[in-house]
């Protein structure tokens, strides 16, 4: 669905050849200049599937995303162009829609339900968009889609919509339309983030702290293993359902009132496969805290270390990894100059994040992709990424 460019494992800067790439598309389909939004994926430090559980959690917004064209239509129907497949979609607003809720036109027939069902009314677009975000890697590129398209609308309609209610649109969208019953991270990120910065997030409170994270000693690796994950038909939900079910047993609303103490008091209670998911998501929040201080004292050391547990117990105890994200954190300690790595995102494939000393990351890069070859038979894409600002217009004549 979309597509990188790599060199030596540093992305080559696409932004503004993307940018004029969709412009001249639209321009070229619907003869009307359009607005234009770009919303960022992200990664996530730390703190994996705690979301959905009122945990704790520490994304970043990249310099990775979806650009987003739209204008009103002068026909009474939608048309939106899935730029990179060269595939369009033509559909009259809040018709009854046969299509089943999968594919890149769940998340934009989502959005307009949720608008739908609020009363929120808008009229006829067309719309075009392109990005530069793997699908299927766990770098969100479907909540940078759902943001950009309802920051549109909001530009576009003047819906006077809040960046919190847009946020809680794109989310419901998910959860209803498209079917995954993710939490509100990738959303909240894709929309608040911020340059040279990670957010330390609260899920059950909403409230949030910018971590100052620019270090030029260091970078921030994704190593894509080339599986590609569907979360809807993964076993994602069910790990939501297990998570649950512990909390309403221990009598909480979720497993941000379970301390591991509490836990234990009523293991033998509990299946033992829902005991360790719980008991990996309530360490996982102690990691949280703990990665935020370790980057506070600027101690990256530790902060590796957070990530390699973290990986662990994704590994061992929630049971999301896979072989090849395995292999890659794996062989990532053995490597002089990386301080750590783990998977991210949903799991069952996509990317390890990893920690790398500046100076280490293209020997550590050389070694990673000639293993993984000979392993798996795959060529290992490799990306650097940078923490960047969250969803935003982009102005008519970019520099």
């Amino acid at each position: 669905m979309f597509f990188l460019n790599f060199e030596g494992g540093r992305r080559i800067s696409m932004d503004q050849n993307l940018l004029k790439s969709v412009r001249t598309a639209f321009t070229a389909e619907f003869k009307s200049q359009p607005l234009v939004v770009w919303a960022p994926g992200r990664i996530n430090i730390i703190g994996e599937h705690t979301d959905y559980n009122m945990g704790y959690v520490l994304p970043a917004a990249i310099d990775l995303g979806i650009t987003l064209a739209i204008q009103r239509s002068k026909e009474d129907q939608c048309t939106i162009i899935a730029h990179d497949l060269d595939e369009k979609y033509t559909f009259h607003l809040f018709q009854k829609n046969s299509e089943a809720h999968k594919g890149w036109q769940a998340y934009f027939l989502g959005i307009l339900e949720e608008l739908r069902k609020a009363a929120i009314k808008i009229e006829p677009f067309n719309l075009l968009f392109s990005g530069d975000i793997p699908a299927g890697a766990g770098l969100s590129s479907s909540a940078a889609l759902e943001n950009a398209f309802i920051f549109g609308l909001n530009s576009l309609f003047e819906l006077r919509l809040s960046p919190m209610e847009m946020i809680q649109i794109s989310h419901s969208a998910e959860h209803n339309y498209v079917g995954v019953q993710c939490g509100i991270m990738d959303q909240y990120i894709s929309m608040y983030g911020k340059d040279d910065h990670a957010i330390f997030l609260d899920c059950q409170s909403l409230k949030s702290e910018l971590i100052p994270l620019k270090d030029e000693n260091f970078e921030w690796l994704l190593l894509n293993t080339q599986v590609k994950h569907s979360l809807a038909d993964s076993a994602y939900n069910q790990r939501r359902i297990s998570c649950e079910s512990v909390a309403k047993q221990l009598g909480a609303k979720s497993l941000r009132e379970v301390n591991s103490e509490l836990l234990y008091q009523n293991q033998a209670a509990i299946p033992q496969e829902d005991f360790q998911k719980a008991l990996y998501v309530i360490q996982e929040n102690n990691r949280v805290l703990l990665a935020v201080q370790a980057i506070k004292e600027k101690d990256f050391e530790a902060l590796g270390r957070l990530m390699y547990e973290s990986h662990e117990g994704l590994q061992h105890q929630y049971e999301v990894s896979c072989d090849e994200l395995d292999f890659l954190v794996d062989l990532s300690r053995e490597q002089e100059g990386v301080l750590g790595a783990r998977m991210m995102g949903g799991g069952f494939g996509g990317c390890t994040l990893n920690l790398v000393k500046k100076v280490a990351c293209l020997s550590f890069l050389n070694i990673a992709n000639g293993l993984y070859q000979k392993r798996f038979g795959t060529v290992l894409s490799s990306f650097i990424v940078k923490p960047g600002e969250g969803c935003r217009l982009v102005p008519q004549e970019p520099n």
